[in-house]
């Protein structure tokens, strides 16, 4: 046994310190961790909350004090994100009563505490849930320090109860001793209620149901329509989800016509990791991405021999499915636990809202906006301050690529490699997100969706005020695209305008490349080869760009090479209807409209007259370079898919049908020849002039291999190819040129994986370092963020 060391003959010298700790340090444990630690290292002291952060002070003999300050931004509670730490010393006050911790402050004067997001139903509450000896047993809205609703409940800073949605359900007794108890799990946590004092469940048919069910009756009479059929609206953290039985395939054509859905696959929620499993294929990464706190919606591929828990309708034609696991204790129980009676294992889960508009949160508004849609409404009494969907994500050559960031993600903050000024990006048009930034740190919004109505707009608007007011950017300078059309844009200026403040707009695929430069720490201070891909952007010519490799950093671009232009034929008529795109583009590499071609064939005769007439004359024929827009008349070329019902559908399912068969010899994956193949070649403006990849040989070789037979999987897999060598070539001529050895994919195009995987892989074997999305969505939903650092940095 180790002796101990006799003490000093004299004590050490005592120190007194005041610390600040700032980032997302409110409603996640922080000031029972600083307790715990201040007691550990036998410090005397206090903790408190204000708008600024968390503060301390602890006195002690020094190197306590010295092991405390390392310790307090590292050993962090789980939901904790330490921005910064700041420490001064004090005067010493010789106190003697221990360490205590204080009410939190006044809200007034500036801060910046970040408020975490949403966060799923963590294992030592769900233990709790299924405990029938536990005072929550069944409880929908249990939660605790480590997990529940933040940022859809709180409604200002310090993030105390008063100033979250939870104000109006004050605490029991029970509740309240656990609140105030620094060893407790829910001390300080905002949302904890329990079956005596919170939030309680109601099933309506209706505004005018006389016959409302409450609690363990509502969520029994909920699982028994699912059961039996019927569609249900369903109150979540963020908004209103519509819910069915995702293998009644009865039930599941009811919602998708109700919906106006078309088909656009659903998203399900599945009961167990062991359900999801068994619907598709979950490699390690999507199993820690599926499990994780976050449990965002997961694109996985689908397991060929199907499953009777979810009926063909409820993804058609798509070789993936969207699934999540429960990330609520409402769904968990509405799928039941351990001893309740059998009911679906899985749910289709949507969101609560009519095509176009944006989530539902408000109880009243669901009864009216929902009407016609849901058979009835479980809801609950627990205000939701700003709506917020589900993210959703994929695993891409192992790693995860955003689709949709949303619930789990915002507002955590994105670090920037340049400071800003107080700015506000408003992104695009569609998949809307926008950016507040400030200094070093800019926070991303949740979802917004398509502004193309007043209520996503009228969304937009509040959510754009709750962001600003919970991260203090007093914004003195707005950011927008170019496009003088978005709607985004024009609240912009008009904004602007009667604020006072500058509005710069930036070119949406030069946002797009400083997106991806952005989030992966780039100071701008070297170019990267931009590759971005997309639909629709507007050009510095006007015409739709979104076939781009530029020469970009932040301060600027130079457009090094695009796609050849080609008319785009009654501008949103040819996006909705991709045989007009694939008919533009087959005239334009002097193919025949023959109608062999399921593009041709597919075409009315009356519209096809028109369509020449038009093409010949340059009508309503915007020139574009969409890379988008060629994925779209593959599609329709290959016959995969002639007219969409919603965004980028003809290229997913192009994408779809190259993964389901093989190439058949003619150019495959491994390093062959590719069967199809763009020319590359110069402007005739000058050798200044941009590179021009002609895509009028690959249309030419699809259009013959249909004619001759060849199958769309083949079509789809030898187009894939010939894109990937493309950007390898024009990579290559880049670099020849510059001597830049950076990539950066970005653009909605590469949310297609089958051609991010190829093009990372054949870059990365060329030498060059590539920079693809992990952090924010490489469509338009990560746009704000390049806006923002092209326009409001500062030069240090």
């Amino acid at each position: 046994m180790t002796p101990r060391r006799p003490p000093p003959a004299t004590a050490p010298p005592r120190v007194r310190r005041h610390l600040t700790v700032r980032g997302a340090v409110q409603g996640v444990g922080f000031r029972p961790f600083v307790y715990t630690l201040a007691e550990e290292h036998g410090l005397t002291g206090w903790v408190t909350n204000d708008a600024d952060g968390v503060h301390t002070e602890v006195e002690g003999p020094g190197a306590d004090v010295d092991a405390f300050t390392d310790a307090i931004g590292t050993r962090t509670p789980p939901l904790a994100l330490v921005e910064s730490v700041e420490h001064r010393a004090v005067p010493l006050t010789h106190d003697d009563g221990g360490f205590t911790i204080r009410p939190s402050a006044s809200a007034s004067g500036p801060g910046r505490t970040l408020i975490p997001p949403d966060t799923a139903t963590c294992d030592a509450c769900l233990a709790e849930l299924a405990d029938p000896a536990d005072r929550r047993y069944r409880h929908p809205f249990i939660t605790c320090t480590h997990c529940g609703p933040r940022f859809t409940v709180v409604t200002g800073l310090p993030y105390d109860r008063p100033l979250t949605t939870m104000a109006g359900f004050p605490l029991c007794a029970d509740c309240a001793r656990e609140y105030a108890d620094p060893a407790d799990r829910r001390f300080h946590a905002q949302p904890i209620a329990c079956p005596r004092c919170g939030p309680r469940l109601s099933l309506r048919r209706g505004p005018d149901d006389p016959g409302m069910l409450r609690d363990a009756e509502a969520l029994d009479e909920a699982r028994r329509l699912l059961a039996d059929g019927a569609v249900l609206a369903v109150k979540g953290i963020g908004g209103y989800h519509l819910a069915c039985d995702a293998g009644d395939p009865v039930a599941v054509r009811t919602l998708r016509k109700r919906k106006n859905r078309g088909d656009k696959p659903f998203a399900v929620l599945a009961d167990s990791l062991g359900t999801a499993e068994s619907l598709a294929h979950v490699d390690d990464a999507e199993r820690a991405l599926l499990t994780g706190a976050r449990k965002p919606i997961v694109l996985l591929r689908r397991r060929t021999s199907g499953s009777g828990d979810v009926a063909s309708g409820v993804a058609p034609g798509s070789p993936d499915l969207g699934v999540m696991l429960p990330y609520t204790p409402l769904h968990r129980l509405l799928l039941g636990l351990p001893g309740d009676p059998p009911g679906p294992p899985v749910l289709v889960m949507t969101s609560g809202n009519r095509s176009g508009e944006p989530i539902v949160t408000d109880d009243a508004e669901a009864l009216t906006r929902l009407a016609g849609l849901a058979d009835a409404w479980l809801g609950h009494d627990r205000p939701i301050h700003v709506p917020c969907d589900d993210s959703v994500a994929r695993i891409c050559a192992g790693a995860e690529l955003p689709v949709r960031r949303s619930r789990g993600y915002a507002p955590l903050p994105l670090a920037l490699p340049l400071p800003v000024v107080p700015a506000l990006a408003v992104g695009g048009d569609l998949k809307n997100t926008f950016c507040a930034a400030d200094d070093r740190y800019a926070w991303l919004s949740a979802h917004v969706g398509d502004t193309d109505d007043l209520a996503t707009l009228t969304a937009f608007e509040r959510a754009t005020g709750h962001l600003t007011g919970l991260t203090a950017v007093a914004p003195r300078l707005l950011v927008a695209d170019r496009h003088p059309g978005y709607r985004s844009t024009q609240w912009a200026r008009r904004t602007a305008e009667a604020r006072g403040i500058p509005l710069r707009q930036v070119q949406h695929h030069h946002a797009h490349v400083a997106s991806t430069m952005a989030e992966h720490g780039l100071d701008g201070a070297s170019p990267v080869i931009g590759v971005a891909f997309d639909g629709t952007g507007y050009g510095d010519d006007g015409a739709v760009w979104g076939g781009e490799i530029l020469i970009a950093d932040y301060d600027g671009f130079e457009r090094f090479a695009h796609l050849r232009y080609v008319p785009l034929p009654g501008g949103d008529a040819a996006v909705r209807n991709p045989y007009r795109m694939a008919l533009s583009h087959l005239r334009a590499s002097g193919v025949p409209w023959s109608d062999a071609l399921p593009c041709a064939a597919i075409a009315p005769p009356g519209e096809r007259r028109l369509l020449e007439r038009q093409l010949e004359r340059g009508l309503h024929c915007v020139p574009t370079s969409s890379m988008g827009r060629l994925f779209d008349a593959v599609s329709s070329l290959a016959g995969v898919c002639h007219r969409v019902e919603y965004e980028a559908e003809a290229a997913m399912r192009l994408e779809n049908a190259a993964l389901t068969g093989a190439d058949e010899g003619r150019g495959g994956d491994d390093g062959r020849e590719p069967a199809y193949r763009f020319i590359l070649g110069a402007e005739p403006d000058g050798p200044a002039a941009p590179l021009t990849a002609d895509p009028r040989p690959v249309l030419a070789a699809a259009a013959a291999d249909v004619l001759a037979g060849a199958p769309a999987t083949a079509v789809a897999r030898r187009f894939h190819r010939a894109v990937t060598v493309l950007v390898r070539e024009v990579c290559a001529a880049a670099r020849q040129r510059t001597g830049i050895a950076t990539v950066a994919l970005t653009g909605g195009v590469f949310c297609n994986a089958l051609l991010t995987e190829g093009c990372c892989t054949g870059l990365e074997a060329d030498g060059f370092t590539v920079l693809r999305h992990r952090k924010v969505p490489p469509s338009d939903g990560g746009l704000a963020l390049g806006q923002l650092i092209v326009a409001a940095r500062t030069k240090e």
